[in-house]
């Protein structure tokens, strides 16, 4: 019998959302393998550290990614946990997914302040750093507030920075993730109006709402996540990093995709703002074609 207690070593960052998400991972490595030592190693990350400027301007969503890669590679981490949608496309040679969670509410939501109304007319502020989400707020601003125009600006920080900054009248409403509103228990809080936009008309960003372990492909960790990962997650979050690396797709362009499993069917959407116009696709196909469906879709979206 083998009496060696084995250690894990995830790297997170240190936002309360993230060792939230981190530690639904730790738990289930644990419960998959009793005996296991499992420990989080938290830190504050480029991205974290410079909220002033849209990541597009110093690095790109790698800010994120990059100090838990050279973690792992030098041997001082097992694992790394991300937000799949904050994932650069290229990982560091060596490193891949290596587990993937069931999905959370892939949905954005329109947050607003209780007790103060968007006005009805003239200008509505709504805060986002997302060039998608921008995109999509402009268009749909029309039908929201028939009488007024959208202007965004740049909104970054955790989510209780950004509601804070919503509560001190900075924006009229902000864009947010449902996945990480749920993870941290906001969605009954008094203070704030949230209004879901549905997925199928407000297409979310490609991996929003998934968990994405990082690590060595041939590591024990890696092994045990791959017994315990939800395979629809996995295929859904495949088919879309593959469509976003087929139109060479980084944080600064407003691109959105989204798939799922419905009736058997693969089904994905999705939106780009692309040489001057606007892209939107819809299309369905065989699980086992879902390489084909990414090719039909990114070239739907403006693609090559």
């Amino acid at each position: 019998m083998d009496n060696t207690t084995h250690t894990i070593r995830i790297g997170t960052r240190n936002s309360r959302l993230a060792m939230i998400q981190t530690e639904m991972v730790a738990d289930s490595l644990r419960a998959a393998a009793p005996g296991t030592q499992v420990l989080l190693e938290a830190r504050l990350t480029t991205g974290d550290k410079i909220l002033n400027k849209p990541l597009q301007e110093f690095g790109g969503k790698g800010v994120f990614v990059s100090e838990f890669e050279e973690g792992i590679l030098e041997g001082r981490l097992d694992l790394a946990v991300h937000s799949a949608k904050d994932m650069p496309m290229e990982l560091a040679e060596g490193l891949s997914i290596v587990g993937v969670p069931r999905r959370e509410d892939p949905r954005d939501v329109l947050v607003t302040a209780s007790g103060r109304p968007v006005p009805e007319t003239g200008e509505i502020v709504i805060g986002t750093s997302s060039p998608c989400r921008k995109l999509q707020i402009e268009l749909l601003g029309t039908e929201l507030w028939p009488g007024g125009s959208v202007r965004c600006e740049n909104l970054r920080g955790n989510v209780q920075t950004r509601l804070g900054k919503l509560e001190s009248g900075m924006y009229h409403g902000i864009i947010l993730a449902a996945a990480g509103l749920k993870r941290l228990g906001l969605l009954g809080d008094s203070r704030y109006n949230f209004q879901f936009l549905e997925c199928e008309s407000f297409i979310p960003a490609g991996g929003q709402g998934i968990l994405a372990v990082e690590g060595r492909a041939d590591s024990r960790a890696a092994g045990i996540l791959s017994g315990i990962s939800h395979r629809e997650t996995w295929l859904c979050l495949n088919l879309e990093r593959q469509v976003l690396k087929l139109l060479d797709a980084g944080c600064h362009e407003p691109i959105g995709v989204y798939s799922r499993l419905e009736g058997g069917l693969l089904e994905v959407f999705g939106i780009s703002g692309r040489n001057g116009r606007v892209y939107k696709i819809h299309l369905k196909g065989q699980p086992e074609e879902a390489g084909e469906l990414a090719r039909r879709a990114a070239e739907g979206l403006g693609g090559a």
